[in-house]
């Protein structure tokens, strides 16, 4: 049997992950990093606006991101940090102070999601129009919004069960 490198093992096990199997790792890091509290502290963390990453403590993060609420922003941070993402540091100081950044890893991601948010911010006003219009099209016609046109076909009635 051969001894397989890092790098070697790393690839067979890239080629085993698929996002469409329910049963992938993969698919649960996508669901973890498409809620919408991890994508505003990447891009919060990742960019001081001179293009280079920042540290900032829990207070300003919270500031920060209008809306979070201590847990959810506590939960966040805590994922974010298992998944190696960001990086949580200690400081004995009278109080503690506690900051957090992103490491590699989150800054490589910090890159994709920023590009996500900014799209979100350009097209928010087009996508506006689509909602306007589809609601308007749906309370002229509420039949016109299924996923596909009424089947013709008809369903057999369920047999009578007998008992035997």
């Amino acid at each position: 049997m051969a001894t397989l490198t890092a790098a070697q093992k790393r690839a067979q096990a890239k080629e085993r992950y698929d996002a469409f199997l329910a049963v992938c790792p993969s698919r649960m890091l996508l669901d973890r990093i498409s809620d919408k509290w991890v994508t505003l502290v990447l891009c919060a963390l990742g960019d001081d606006g001179t293009g280079a990453p920042r540290t900032m403590r829990f207070s300003e993060l919270s500031r920060h991101l209008a809306g979070v609420s201590q847990k959810m922003l506590t939960q966040t941070l805590r994922s974010l940090e298992r998944d190696g993402l960001l990086t949580r540091t200690v400081t004995p100081t009278v109080p503690v102070t506690v900051t957090y950044a992103l490491t590699d890893l989150g800054l490589s991601l910090h890159v994709t999601m920023g590009a996500v948010k900014d799209w979100a911010e350009s097209y928010m006003d087009e996508v506006l129009v689509h909602r306007a219009e589809h609601d308007a099209r749906v309370d002229r016609d509420p039949a016109s919004t299924g996923p596909s046109a009424p089947s013709t076909t008809r369903r057999r009635a369920p047999r009578p069960k007998t008992e035997s």
